[in-house]
């Protein structure tokens, strides 16, 4: 079955332990760990060691989860204490982006060498390096996603299939799910407005808030046997936003989730 995730990056203003709590009162199975340098580090993977008996503590407390991690950088140092972290304290799936710059194909060709390599390394850890299409990177799109999953053998390896980037790369997430489906192993999650701005504010962020066919994804995915974590996740909250918006966005988007999985007897 389906299970329904909330990155912790929405909760950056505030520690992991108030996150958490919030987390699971909106209803959600699990939490994915946010260590994403300069932006939320939740999960400083510089003293993981420190960390690790208080964020498991935090997470068991709250009937949760750790479904993944964000790491977002492709940098081997960084991302190698993450796979340690990540094998003691339970963490399955590392999430990256690929870098590079979209149409620059020696970008993108440099891109599927690394994250081939480090699949590979991920693998002797025990956990799975997932990339996401992502909007001005060198896997964008549907047809560069293909190329990695072509030349990317490891079993390690899979594909974060999130709707907003593909849906802003122009294309409709739903229709471009099936062909990439057999690989992925994560779905990040939010909807927006528009093909060729950012994400929008964390409000239109919520699921069902946008422009994105977020029903025909989810029944795609269910369609395509996927039953891997489905993990909302929403940039841009600043320091002005408060502990209660931050939460409705989850719990908005918690019931829009949950009642589309359970309308597709998938919950």
């Amino acid at each position: 079955m389906i299970q329904i995730g909330v990155n912790s990056v929405l909760f950056k203003s505030y520690d992991f332990a108030q996150a958490a709590k919030l987390i699971a009162q909106c209803g959600y199975d699990g939490v994915e760990i946010s260590a994403i340098q300069g932006m939320c580090e939740h999960l400083d993977l510089s003293r993981w060691q420190e960390q690790k008996d208080e964020l498991q503590a935090i997470v068991q407390e709250n009937g949760l989860k750790f479904l993944s991690m964000e790491v977002a950088s492709l940098n081997e140092d960084r991302l190698l204490l993450a796979f340690e972290a990540a094998q003691a304290i339970g963490i399955p799936i590392i999430n990256v982006g690929p870098g590079g710059k979209s149409g620059v194909d020696e970008d993108l060709a440099a891109s599927i060498a690394t994250l081939s390599r480090l699949s590979e390394i991920a693998g002797t850890y025990g956990v799975t390096l997932c990339v996401k299409a992502h909007v001005g990177n060198s896997i964008y799109n549907t047809p560069t996603t293909l190329a990695a999953m072509d030349q990317i053998a490891s079993s390690s390896f899979g594909i974060d299939m999130d709707p907003s980037h593909i849906h802003r790369s122009g294309e409709n997430a739903e229709e471009a799910l099936p062909a990439v489906i057999s690989r992925v192993k994560h779905i990040h999650i939010r909807d927006c407005k528009g093909r060729e701005q950012g994400p929008g504010s964390i409000e239109l962020q919520a699921c069902g808030r946008g422009e994105i066919d977020l029903f025909g994804y989810c029944e795609a995915l269910v369609v395509g046997a996927y039953d891997g974590p489905v993990v909302l996740e929403v940039i841009g909250a600043q320091p002005t936003h408060t502990i209660e918006q931050v939460t409705a966005v989850a719990a908005e988007s918690y019931g829009y989730l949950n009642a589309i999985f359970k309308k597709l007897d998938a919950r």
